[in-house]
């Protein structure tokens, strides 16, 4: 794909200085942006212009620029994580986007993931959320023994599949109802499925879902839209089996 250069694109960016501000949209020029640039190099690149004109830059959350941390959450275009498909927003490049267009960036808004600073929310909720969940009490061994304990092929790959969560938050900001049941269903499927998370099954699961719904977090809206937005394609299957965990949980108790 040859490189072709946007001579003029407009920023539209949610301004806010912490939680309790109100906030505002600030709109910005930039200028000759090759569509081979990321929408982080992008962002770099505005900021850059803000601090010699002697303005604040725009805080966003990055780390890793790879796909995996997931941190770089941000909804542009009325989508989490941009105007592209399984992918997370550092992996979202400028030839998505026309000449002379107008894109509107936002942090995740829900009420459980706070607003830091400008497009940086407070996703320590997910964090919580884990915490809940504990560890397993199963000495796995090291690395070799690894594979001494057979387990289905199917067990397996949807074992690996839920694994894949990379805790972004999409399926929260996706919601209509900042619901977190994908996330948590990922967490709770990855360990219900091997042999090594079943002595802990019952509390990790009972505990999980009551940090979520704690930290006030939606009920599922049922409509799959966090599927569709998951940059790593985590299916809304994993919620029943997070529903029939939880409820063989009850019933035990």
């Amino acid at each position: 794909m040859s490189e072709k250069i946007l001579k003029e694109i407009i920023v539209k960016v949610w301004r806010q200085k912490n939680a309790s501000d109100k906030g505002r949209f600030e709109t910005f020029t930039v200028n000759n942006i090759s569509t081979d640039t990321s929408f982080l190099e992008m962002l770099d690149i505005l900021n850059y212009q803000l601090v010699e004109e002697g303005k604040s830059p725009i805080v966003f959350d990055h780390d890793c620029r790879e796909g995996i941390c997931g941190t770089c959450s941000l909804f542009i275009n009325g989508r989490a994580h941009g105007p592209d498909d399984d992918i997370t927003t550092c992996q979202l490049h400028m030839r998505k986007f026309k000449e002379g267009e107008t894109i509107t960036v936002e942090p995740f808004r829900a009420a459980s993931f706070p607003v830091i600073k400008d497009l940086m929310v407070d996703r320590s909720a997910f964090e919580k959320i884990l915490h809940a969940g504990g560890f397993v009490s199963v000495n796995t061994g090291g690395v070799p023994d690894g594979n001494a304990i057979p387990i289905g092929y199917d067990d397996a790959e949807a074992a690996m599949d839920a694994a894949s969560c990379i805790g972004c938050g999409a399926c929260v900001a996706t919601c209509k109802n900042s619901s977190a049941m994908l996330f948590v269903s990922a967490k709770v499927s990855h360990l219900a499925r091997l042999p090594q998370g079943k002595v802990e099954a019952a509390r990790r699961a009972r505990a999980m879902v009551s940090k979520m719904d704690e930290l006030g977090f939606g009920n599922c809206s049922n409509t799959g839209a966090c599927e569709v937005e998951c940059p790593k394609g985590i299916s809304i299957a994993n919620i029943a089996t997070l529903n029939r965990e939880y409820l063989k949980a009850k019933i035990a108790e």
